[in-house]
């Protein structure tokens, strides 16, 4: 029924792996919603899928710790739209921006600077300067 989802990084994750529930959605859609199961609901066990490799589980797993259950399950939702088929869609889209979220390398470490000699120089002019504005507003000493 649903296709293969292509999350990046080399990771396809096979439609098998992800269980896809619909239940009565709360969203717009007038009495259809008491009537119809239109919220999609995407479940994809990340610690237990041979689909991604153990290094970006690790990376994954740090960064989506919040969104997992106690099994290592993500779970997703969407109830935006006024059909399954779209809600599906939607719940599979938040999934992959999710999971893609999750496997991005970190960002390379900040290599510390210091100030030129140049900008040295001139932090301190610039304080010299306001130095002197400032005690010129001050009034002359009273004899």
């Amino acid at each position: 029924m649903s296709e293969d989802l292509h999350v990046g990084y080399g990771v396809t994750i096979p439609a098998a792996e992800l269980l896809v529930r619909f239940s009565r959605s709360g969203g717009p859609g007038g009495q259809n919603v008491n009537k119809r199961a239109t919220r999609a609901e995407v479940v994809f066990d990340l610690l237990a899928s041979p689909s991604v490799p153990t290094p970006l589980k690790r990376r994954a797993k740090r960064r989506l710790e919040h969104r997992m259950d106690s099994r290592g399950r993500i779970r997703v939702v969407a109830d935006d739209e006024r059909t399954q088929a779209a809600n599906r869609d939607l719940a599979r889209a938040r999934l992959r921006d999710l999971l893609r979220a999750g496997f991005k390398p970190p960002p390379p470490r900040r290599k510390p600077t210091k100030p030129s000699p140049a900008a040295r120089e001139r932090r301190l002019a610039e304080k010299r300067h306001r130095g002197l504005l400032k005690r010129a507003r001050k009034a002359p000493p009273v004899e």
